[in-house]
């Protein structure tokens, strides 16, 4: 009770810090306070992605890992809705589909046939490995859309806070030499509230930067997954065909 209490002024001076500050100061919270929207929309947004992805994920690598084939799934018609490896998966069965049977009009006709007499050349075989590749390339960049938000909030927030604290104070200093006198009490309210802008720059880029440092590990962890399953796959399919 005692520290809700001793915390309530703390927060009652920021907010009445912002309130006397001056336009740019102002100008300058408002920036802050919509990047922080944009920020915490973001990281509600890959949290959810990201988890979905972890689940999805593991449930497709353990249906893949039981099938006899590489293209059993991608002829099952079966879907993981929510994980880059299986795009990965599908770009890669659609790109082998089309070595095997060129003249293949829809889905169904990709794999039709005894597929245990199909061949592959080296160079069709490269041709699949690249496709993967380029689909794992495209996948990394969806998981990262919207991180440059938060590298963005991190790096800049800071600085547009520091810049509100400068700008104060230089108008506390001006007001001050107008007036002729260096009373603190005069003082002391404007640069209060120049230094809430610093503070409320650093309360958007701190949590920022600890959303941005846990959400790319788990990126990364995905990429790396998709990488090493496009490796396998390829390698599969080159012992297949």
């Amino acid at each position: 009770m005692v520290d809700c209490v001793t915390h309530m002024p703390v927060f009652a001076s920021l907010l009445s810090g912002v309130f006397q500050s001056g336009m740019i100061g102002k100008v300058i919270v408002l920036l802050l306070v919509v990047s922080s929207i944009g920020v915490w929309y973001v990281v509600a947004e890959k949290i959810v992605e990201i988890r979905r992805a972890k689940l999805m994920t593991q449930r497709f690598l353990n249906a893949y890992s039981k099938e006899p084939h590489p293209v059993e799934l991608f002829a099952k018609n079966s879907r993981f809705i929510g994980t880059p490896l299986f795009t990965v998966y599908n770009h890669g069965c659609r790109a082998l589909g089309l070595q095997i049977n060129p003249q293949a009009q829809d889905r169904d006709d990709l794999f039709r046939g005894d597929l245990s007499e199909s061949k592959l050349s080296d160079l069709q075989i490269t041709a699949v490995r690249n496709a993967t590749e380029r689909s794992v390339a495209t996948e990394a960049l969806e998981l990262e859309s919207g991180m440059n938000l938060l590298a963005i909030a991190t790096s800049t927030a800071p600085f547009l806070g520091l810049l509100g604290t400068v700008w104060g104070v230089m108008d506390a200093f001006t007001a001050m030499a107008a007036a002729g006198a260096a009373d603190l009490s005069t003082m002391a309210p404007g640069i209060a509230s120049a230094l809430s802008t610093t503070i409320v720059g650093l309360l958007v880029a701190l949590p920022a930067a600890v959303a941005y440092n846990l959400l790319a590990g788990s990126i990364r962890h995905l990429t790396v997954q998709m990488d090493n399953f496009a490796q396998e796959f390829s390698e599969e399919v080159q012992r297949e065909f």
